[in-house]
């Protein structure tokens, strides 16, 4: 058994301890995981997308937060996850550009991480600690065993939410 799953990009992933689950490169995409305290199932997303009804052609659904979080989340309640045991935590979103800066339309990062937060409040699943926006990359890895999340970021160093 492996380690550490690794979360690709437009992908998600279910993960239980011993083993941690980890995504690399988070730009403007969001890492989101979903969190059971309880079993200490996981699932962890790389969205590069807010909305998949803006692109009618791409057949990939974990592009999108929409379609991405809907199938991670039936798969965790497939696996016997109480929805209301879940909790998030949320990394990446950001700026990568200087020349996005006030405008909306470029600034991808912005409404991926404005989209997850809607989603998970419409499914009343409190986000308990994200590091989202900024204008540098980040690489996730989080532990099911302790529900912490490590974040190494490019020029920042790293830490823990």
């Amino acid at each position: 058994m492996k380690d550490v799953i690794r979360v690709g990009m437009a992908d998600f992933k279910i993960c239980c301890p011993p083993q941690k689950i980890s995504t690399l490169g988070l730009g403007s995409c969001l890492g989101v995981v979903l969190y059971d305290s309880r079993t200490k199932m996981c699932g962890m997303a790389h969205i590069m997308l807010p909305d998949s009804r803006r692109i009618t052609k791409e057949s990939n659904r974990n592009k999108f937060v929409d379609t991405c979080l809907q199938d991670m989340y039936d798969e965790l309640i497939r696996q016997s996850v109480n929805p209301k045991d879940l909790v998030a935590k949320i990394a990446g979103g950001a700026s990568m550009f200087s020349f996005q800066s006030g405008n909306d339309m470029l600034n991808i990062g912005e409404q991926n991480a404005d989209a997850v937060k809607k989603r998970l409040k419409k499914w009343n699943i409190p986000i308990l600690a994200e590091d989202v926006g900024k204008s540098y990359s980040r690489t996730i890895q989080f532990d099911p065993e302790t529900g912490k999340m490590l974040i190494r970021a490019v020029g920042v160093g790293q830490y823990v939410i």
